[in-house]
């Protein structure tokens, strides 16, 4: 009973998804666990002048809020807001180590059958083509097992890296949203996009296939 519960609240979550190959490696997607910890704050600590000038404010600082110590209230209010159906929280590998993450949130079934997606991966591997291709798996899990209809994405209009991955993996813009977050000291405009499961030949995996982007393995 409780299974037909979780899978009827929240379908597709904690299924993992990929692999799919590019030039840095071999990508996938999978649930952050409570042992991440370690990896986690190690990165992000590193990477903070890569990371910070593209993230929402939180009022907290950077070398606190990603003590190894914050991680385990992280991990368990991101499997809490999981399990309640609302966010599917993933952990971004490459060759099987931490890389990154993808977020899923404010999942909505009903009539609306919508989400929004953000992610983020280490310095060290940009340019391989890793954010596009976990941005297409998770495209690929939202409009297959979770069964959403819609997915849309913030992204600020000088974050040109980040702006490539999403038109690389079929996102269309929408509109500009006039000072939507305060993000690395001001309030920042950022453009709306968005993809609709009709908008995909295919699956977005498979588009990056198809034009060389990446390979099934």
């Amino acid at each position: 009973m409780s299974l037909l519960r979780s899978s009827s609240m929240h379908p597709g979550w904690p299924m993992p998804a990929g692999p799919l190959r590019v030039r840095a490696g071999v990508v996938r997607l999978r649930p952050v666990r409570l042992r991440d910890g370690a990896v986690w704050s190690r990165t992000r600590l590193a990477d903070r002048a890569h990371l910070e000038p593209w993230e929402p404010a939180t009022g907290m600082d950077w070398e606190t809020r990603h003590a190894i110590t914050s991680w385990p209230s992280v991990c368990s209010g991101l499997r809490s807001e999981a399990r309640k159906g609302r966010m599917l929280p993933y952990v971004i590998e490459v060759d099987g180590q931490f890389s990154g993450q993808l977020t899923i949130g404010n999942v909505t079934h009903g009539a609306l059958r919508s989400a929004w997606i953000g992610y983020w991966v280490a310095s060290s591997i940009t340019g391989g083509g890793v954010a596009t291709a976990a941005l297409a798996l998770g495209l690929d899990h939202c409009f297959g097992p979770v069964m959403l209809h819609r997915v849309e994405a913030t992204v600020r209009p000088e974050n040109a890296a980040s702006r490539a991955v999403l038109t690389k993996a079929g996102f269309r813009e929408e509109g500009l949203l006039r000072r939507y977050l305060e993000v690395d000291g001001a309030w920042r405009d950022h453009k709306l996009v968005a993809i609709t499961v009709e908008e995909l030949n295919g699956s977005a995996a498979s588009a990056l296939v198809r034009h060389g982007h990446a390979n099934w393995t």
